[in-house]
């Protein structure tokens, strides 16, 4: 089958369902837009995978399996968003045996295959026909309305962390880490990283 390489656009708060995001895919060569709505959980598991620079006390569900993925001698090969039923998305978790190219699929949730990928930085497919179903076309324009994950709060709170020394950046960075307060510790990130890049 023709899959569609889709990337990881951004993660925005659902505007149908509180409490809610929505995970947007995008293939690229179309720049069709695939919203999935995803929980808080996932929303800040998938957003500390793409990080990478931060790394909670204690293991999430996802770094637990990663970890035992890797002990078991496979790898995360792709995922595979291949079909939609009444607005749900069904995903497959594709994985290899390193040692005897044994190949594994498990059927996932999207939120918690795409949570996966990143962690392996493995690329996540789609068909054509799911795009057809569910995918929208957002002009640049629209995007910028509807920013990544915790920039509404980032935009609130953002002059108070410029008054904000870096020294005290980064012991409340890792004190939001040790309170396992990711929204908070990802928009200290932000702002760390924003300094660092004004500095270069």
């Amino acid at each position: 089958m023709d899959y569609k390489q889709l990337i990881i656009r951004g993660i925005s708060y659902s505007q149908t369902q509180t409490g809610a995001y929505a995970l947007l895919l995008e293939h690229e060569e179309t720049n069709i837009k695939l919203p999935v709505v995803i929980g808080n959980f996932e929303a800040q598991s998938i957003s500390l995978g793409l990080e990478k620079d931060i790394h909670p006390p204690r293991p999430l569900t996802h770094d637990l399996f990663t970890k035992f993925i890797i002990s078991a001698n496979f790898e995360l090969v792709s995922v595979i968003i291949y079909q939609i039923v009444d607005g749900v998305f069904f995903s497959n978790i594709n994985l290899k045996n390193k040692i005897t190219d044994e190949e594994l699929i498990l059927d996932a949730r999207t939120s918690d295959a795409v949570a996966m990928s990143v962690r392996f930085d493995a690329p996540i497919y789609t068909t054509q026909q799911v795009l057809n179903e569910a995918g929208i076309l957002l002009e640049l324009d629209d995007l910028s309305k509807d920013e990544d994950v915790f920039s509404e709060k980032i935009n609130n709170e953002e002059d108070n962390l410029k008054n904000i020394s870096m020294d005290e950046l980064q012991k409340l960075l890792d004190n939001a880490v040790k309170e396992e307060d990711f929204d908070t510790a990802l928009e200290i990130q932000e702002e760390i990283k924003r300094r660092k890049k004004k500095i270069d």
